[in-house]
């Protein structure tokens, strides 16, 4: 988890850029959003039902299923990327039936191979942590868990418990890309979560411009920006990753103005 910790390290707080694997052209997006200063990397796996995700990114995954996408497909564009980035972290984020069916262990293994860092999966929940945590763990691959405006005080720390690399606050009781919370709801909540855990707390769910980064940026350690992504991708085609760049980069620079 050394490249995770190294993203949540530096000056100022991580951007976390999200694309789902399989829609369009993978690599050359991956590589975009890097050039653009993207400090980790989340490569979504395409999935029939993918319950946490708005319009955007459900249309996504099912452009990717229609290209023939399969798991095996999503591990080895995750090992040309680690053969092309050693050092930028990367995090896949599905759905537990394609990390499951085979077996945690098979999963695990096959993400410590292609070189994964951690691994969000949407509908486990804590309660439910043997069926994916330990074997991630064992293979040093970090269960990155949800936190919601609705995880209570009670149910915190059992979140918090299993988690690992950073915590991934959703700003809003919805789906991603359509709406998003007041930046004061998302202050008061990232505090209430770092008062119980030393792991950073990155933020997402309806960020999609700069200018909403860059509030997030004041008080979380790290901005997940997805849908506005995948817009790109959708509109563009092969011309995308010149706007991906272009668009990380408006991010970071805004993240980074944000704190100085």
């Amino acid at each position: 988890m050394t490249r995770l910790s190294n993203a949540f390290s530096k000056p100022h707080p991580a951007f976390v850029a999200f694309i789902t694997a399989g829609d369009g052209d993978t690599a050359a997006n991956l590589d975009a959003l890097v050039a653009g200063g993207a400090d980790v990397i989340e490569l979504g796996m395409p999935f029939t039902d993918p319950m946490a995700d708005g319009p955007a990114i459900q249309a996504a995954n099912l452009r990717s299923l229609g290209a023939g996408t399969t798991t095996a497909d999503v591990l080895q564009i995750a090992t040309d990327f680690r053969a092309r980035h050693p050092d930028i972290p990367l995090v896949l984020m599905g759905y537990a039936n394609p990390m499951i069916r085979r077996g945690p262990e098979w999963f695990a293994g096959a993400a410590k191979n292609a070189g994964v860092d951690g691994v969000i999966c949407v509908d486990i929940p804590p309660e439910e942590d043997d069926a994916l945590g330990p074997a991630l763990r064992a293979e040093g691959i970090a269960p990155i868990r949800l936190a919601t405006p609705t995880t209570d005080a009670a149910r915190l720390p059992q979140v918090l418990a299993g988690s690992e690399g950073f915590v991934y606050y959703v700003s809003v009781a919805g789906i991603t890309g359509k709406q998003q919370a007041a930046i004061a709801s998302i202050e008061d909540n990232v505090a209430r979560i770092k008062q119980s855990t030393d792991l950073p707390v990155a933020v997402g769910f309806g960020v999609r411009t700069p200018q909403q980064a860059a509030e997030i940026a004041k008080v979380a350690d790290g901005v997940v920006v997805g849908s506005a992504f995948i817009d790109l991708v959708e509109e563009f085609g092969s011309n995308a990753p010149a706007k991906l760049q272009e668009l990380t980069a408006a991010m970071v620079a805004a993240i980074k103005d944000a704190r100085s």
